[in-house]
């Protein structure tokens, strides 16, 4: 069983994750994790806190001379911004605190974010015990976990990228073939770079007014063998997985696999993938299009996975909306606390983390193995069977 687990606040001492059920020797380090680490604090539109944080994982346990053991493997981040807030996110009782500063009770309320439902439903008079958990500094935790996925796929050679298509209603035209380097390079991770400089002056634009804006991003896996996930529950779908995955991202409003809303007034001629003459006993099934998005009835149809996701303006404004106050419910603005102004270059790179974390334990739910060898005899193993019945078996 493969499965992940994070935990930490924004401002508290730093982040840990555990992931379990990771084969035995696979090769690992934690300036591999860095580089994903690095990614994720890239992009315009970010706020100070990428100035105080350099993301650094410290590997503490199920690792021995660069090479994973099968056991837990234990990770932490440090928050550097930790000595700023240790009264208060002091873990034991401080008496007599201040009511000044980063100490003072939050009872402002912002529209969009988990403050309301989380005071109400933990019981909370200080919002700032939910939006310390709330706050996208977690999917840091979550970039460390899925590089660990990424370098086991890498193993098997799927490859997974990002890029934005929109920010703030500007949308990228299509761009084929993708050049990755290039969308690296882009300030907001676009392939299209006349729409990318038209996102950077929307961001822009947003910052100058106190606002926010959001975007569309898309993930991308390739060399994904067919088989993965299954149609035999709703819960173990592959494409089910993918999506749960991705809308737990914070902000994220909307998921589709493959051009989702697109196909929805098209005729079934018009959106189904026809399959080929098999023709190459290396490469069966193949398709000239990928409308399906790489998913056939919950699993992996061989060709990419390709999976959108919006993510809507953070709800934490510099220019605050109206709201009212957790004490008295009367009006007030509500609660700033330091921001970004766009997640949508970032949240590629998260959702390349979240994508491989599926990926991975629906590549070991299939292939199994305590070990990296094990695993890659069953699934070489299998490979040799996925051709027509008659001729590859």
């Amino acid at each position: 069983m493969f499965r992940w687990f994070t935990a930490g606040e924004s401002h508290g001492q730093g982040l840990m994750i555990i992931l379990e059920g990771v084969p035995a020797g696979l090769t690992i380090s934690e300036d591999y994790i860095g580089v994903q680490l690095a990614r994720r604090q890239r992009g315009y539109g970010r706020g100070g806190r990428m100035l105080i944080e350099q993301d650094r994982a410290h590997i503490m346990s199920g690792v021995r001379h660069g090479l994973t053991l099968g056991s837990p493997i234990g990770i932490t981040l440090e928050n550097k911004d930790w000595v700023n807030w240790q009264e208060a996110m002091s873990v034991a009782p401080v008496e007599n605190m201040s009511q000044e500063g980063r100490n003072r009770r939050v009872t402002r309320i912002r529209p969009g974010h988990a403050d309301l439902p989380g005071a109400m439903k933990y019981g909370f008079e200080d919002v700032r015990n939910v939006l310390e958990r709330a706050s996208a500094r977690e999917t840091a935790a979550r970039v460390a976990a899925g590089a660990v996925a990424i370098r086991l796929l890498e193993e098997f050679g799927v490859a997974l990228h990002s890029h934005v298509v929109s920010i703030g209603g500007v949308w990228a035209k299509p761009v084929e073939p993708i050049n990755w380097e290039s969308v690296e390079e882009s300030p907001v991770r676009c392939a299209d770079p006349e729409a990318a400089s038209r996102m950077v002056a929307a961001i822009d634009a947003a910052k100058e007014a106190g606002d926010t804006v959001g975007g569309t991003v898309e993930v991308i896996a390739e060399n994904v063998p067919i088989g993965l996930g299954t149609h035999i529950q709703w819960d173990r779908k592959l494409d089910g997985r993918i999506a749960q995955a991705l809308m737990s991202i914070n902000a994220v409003k909307a998921v589709s696999i493959g051009p989702g809303w697109e196909v929805v007034d098209l005729r079934g001629s018009q959106v189904h993938d026809v399959i080929q003459p098999v023709s190459d006993p290396d490469h069966p099934w193949q398709r000239l299009t990928n409308r399906a998005g790489g998913t056939e009835g919950g699993m992996s149809d061989g060709m990419p996975i390709v999976a959108r996701f919006a993510i809507k303006p953070i709800a934490t404004l510099r220019n605050p909306l109206p709201s009212v106050d957790l004490d008295t419910g009367e009006a007030v603005q509500a609660h700033f606390e330091r921001s970004d102004v766009c997640q949508a270059p970032p949240a590629g790179v998260i959702g390349e983390a979240m994508v491989a974390l599926v990926l991975a334990d629906a590549f070991l739910e299939k292939f199994g193995g305590d070990s990296l060898p094990e695993t890659r005899r069953n699934f070489e193993g299998y490979m040799k069977t996925v051709g027509p019945r008659k001729l590859y078996q």
